[in-house]
């Protein structure tokens, strides 16, 4: 006997004792409960929506309006991502806080006789599927932290606008103009807002040059003779910002962007020249300022700058015997050495303990790097990816990683 008959020979029984029921009230107490059941299996069919749309990556809305795609094993995974036998790499690698977000290679294309452009092509990493797909749009990317958005430039360089590049779906969400034309990007380390390095000429310009060992000709790049103009702190929400002179003031070689200090509320760029590889620091107005105690003692070549907690410092290659490569780390107050690790490039911090850096194959003579996890305090190394293969052409690299914060 079926629920309905139940209530019906209920119903019944209490009609045989009691003064007739209201027309159609038994109908009412079925209704009833088909609605409390109907209201349960929606809530049961909400919460298996949800879970579903967390495990595959489903775009939600925050409550800031914003799509917030987090793919399960991509980027809330805190375990190493390591594909050694894979140069370039073609799935995700990432250790701890730092992933692999996008790689270009570099191609010269030749202009005249003399000049040339490097153009890049990027692949970026596709969180959905955890590889990384070519995508020749852009002559620049920079990546905002958490991996959701991308800033990208068009072919065209120095570019009339900025793209807003959702990297969920391979999409420009929202271009900004801009009043000077612009060759470099970067965010702020919260990624809310964006700085734009301005440029009269394409700050990736190669000129002719001799090899004093081959005799041969090559590309190496040009210097740009007052060709950094300034720079422009673009809000990311609204796109709002100003553009701020900042010249030069000598010829430097190759790009000289802007990027964003430690705590957000200053610029630094490269030094070119005696100090080469230090940088100077600029308020938001493009004045010259001190840097900050933390930052006096860091290099602008090195990607890895200060470690998480701000304790220690990545500094550049201080020791090669026999082609096993060691750069040093240090104090960032004092700019003491405090140890060395293994690494040639310190690229980026996995945790306040280690690093993703390129590490040179000692059984090769020329320069042959792959990507290395290394560990303060200890020799051993996990690769990351496969071995790049010795560059005939510009560089010393085949292909030039870029690394974002999950």
């Amino acid at each position: 006997m079926n629920v309905e008959e139940l209530v019906r020979d209920a119903l019944r029984e209490q009609a045989t004792q009691q003064q007739p029921a209201p027309a159609g009230f038994a109908d009412r107490v079925l209704g009833a409960r088909r609605r409390r059941r109907t209201r349960r299996l929606a809530s049961v069919a909400v919460a298996t929506a949800a879970v579903v749309a967390v495990g595959v990556g489903v775009p939600l809305l925050d409550s800031g309006g914003r799509k917030d795609v987090r793919p399960s094993g991509v980027l809330d995974s805190r375990d190493v991502s390591a594909h050694p036998d894979q140069g370039p790499p073609r799935e995700l690698i990432a250790a701890g806080r730092s992933v692999l977000a996008a790689y270009y290679t570099v191609k010269v294309v030749p202009q005249n006789a003399g000049l040339a452009i490097g153009e890049r092509t990027y692949r970026l990493l596709n969180q959905g599927t955890g590889r990384y797909e070519k995508d020749d749009r852009w002559s620049f990317v920079a990546v905002a932290p958490g991996l959701r958005t991308a800033a990208v430039l068009e072919r065209r360089m120095p570019a009339a606008r900025i793209g807003l590049l959702d990297l969920a779906t391979g999409e420009v969400e929202r271009w900004i103009p801009v009043s000077h034309g612009v060759g470099g990007l970067a965010f702020s380390p919260d990624g809310r807002r964006l700085v734009a390095t301005t440029y009269t000429d394409n700050p990736d310009g190669f000129e002719k040059a001799m090899d004093a060992r081959t005799g041969r000709s090559h590309w190496v790049p040009r210097f740009q003779s007052l060709s950094r103009t300034g720079f422009e702190i673009l809000d990311v929400a609204s796109g709002r910002g100003t553009w701020v002179a900042v010249p030069p003031g000598r010829e430097f070689l190759g790009r000289e962007d802007f990027a964003f200090g430690r705590a957000g509320d200053l610029l630094y760029a490269r030094i070119v020249g005696p100090r080469d590889g230090m940088q100077q620091f600029y308020d938001f107005a493009g004045r010259k300022v001190p840097a900050p105690a933390n930052e006096a003692h860091l290099r602008s070549d090195v990607g890895a700058r200060l470690s998480p907690d701000g304790r220690l410092a990545a500094w550049g290659l201080v020791a090669e015997p026999h082609h096993t490569s060691y750069s040093s780390i240090r104090d960032p107050l004092t700019g003491k050495e405090l140890t060395r690790v293994r690494g040639s490039h310190l690229l980026a911090w996995a945790d306040d303990k280690r690093l993703i850096a390129w590490e040179r194959d000692p059984d090769v003579e020329r320069y042959r790097p792959r990507l290395v996890l290394v560990t303060i305090g200890s020799t051993k190394v996990v690769p990351l990816s496969g071995f790049q293969e010795p560059n005939d052409g510009y560089g010393d690299r085949d292909w030039e990683p870029v690394f974002a914060d999950r």
